[in-house]
């Protein structure tokens, strides 16, 4: 009866697995083989050379490779930390305004936040890049109302990051508002009732129980975040591709210049293949966080 039942879970799960591994799997394993080979990406896999570890030594040298990389190694980590910053006390504070019963709205409020998700990154930057233009855009526009100059949001090295984290997080926020109407429905109301005869206010609410009660559905939240935070791509190819003077090239678009632009394929694995490594890398340290925080 068992190995019945084990040979019908696996009928059942041989479609999954195969096309992970085709599509997944496979291409991941073929990444981390030409980061160690010198290869064109105009030339076929049989004229790569194995060169060892010579790529990932020129992306973290002294030369334009390696200052270029470096470059947008940092973009990322900034473009990430600012996303993950914003989106997840914004979707908590969405996701209790939405929740709460008493307060009108919250079903409309709930469709406007999560339509913003469901519109295509690609519609999003040409929409943001209207509303950034210096002169006609709106957002300079209602500056002015308030006499407020207009700001370089775009065209400035100090703003233009900082403008896409803006977009990003717009986006994004509907989604994880979801998430954490989602984390807010697992808490028992009976803990809020106890808690008004104790005479604890909203504040000490939020900070006693909804806070720690929501740990991991912000740990979740936190990862989906970073994870797509790094893949940012649209917004950079479409808007600033990578300017001015490289504040906004982050990894997902360098790579794609260095791999098929310039057709240095071995140099562009070696760069992804740091890439994942350094996502897997914050993520196992924000699971490390999160349980030290659980044991404590």
């Amino acid at each position: 009866m068992i190995n019945r039942y084990r040979a019908s879970a696996g009928i059942m799960l041989a479609p999954a697995v195969t096309l992970i591994g085709v599509f997944v799997l496979l291409p991941m394993l073929l990444t981390v083989w030409l980061s160690f080979q010198d290869w064109s990406t105009q030339t076929p896999f049989s004229s790569a050379s194995f060169i060892g570890l010579d790529n990932f030594r020129e992306i973290f040298g002294p030369t334009s490779v390696g200052r270029d990389f470096k470059g947008a190694l940092a973009n990322t980590a900034i473009y990430t930390a600012l996303s993950v910053i914003l989106i997840l006390p914004l979707s908590v504070v969405f996701g209790l305004m939405v929740y709460q019963r008493e307060i009108a709205g919250g079903t409309a409020l709930r469709t406007v936040l999560f339509a913003t998700y469901m519109v295509p990154m690609i519609a999003v930057a040409l929409v943001w890049s209207k509303l950034y233009s210096p002169s006609e855009g709106p957002l300079n526009q209602m500056l002015g109302m308030v006499g407020i100059s207009p700001q370089p949001w775009l065209s400035s090295p100090r703003s233009a990051l900082i403008s896409i984290v803006f977009l990003n997080v717009w986006q994004q926020v509907g989604y994880f508002t979801v998430l954490a109407i989602a984390g807010l429905t697992q808490i028992p109301g009976s803990l809020y009732e106890a808690a008004k005869l104790d005479g604890a206010n909203r504040r000490e609410q939020f900070r006693f129980i909804t806070l720690p009660l929501m740990r991991r559905t912000l740990l979740f939240s936190a990862v989906i975040a970073i994870i797509n935070a790094v893949q940012v791509f649209e917004p950079v190819a479409l808007i600033t591709q990578g300017g001015p003077v490289g504040s906004t090239n982050v990894l997902t678009y360098h790579i794609r210049r260095v791999g098929i632009e310039r057709a240095q394929g071995g140099l562009g694995s070696a760069m992804a293949v740091m890439l994942m490594l350094s996502l897997i890398v914050v993520v196992c340290a924000l699971f490390a966080f999160a349980n030290r925080k659980n044991d404590e």
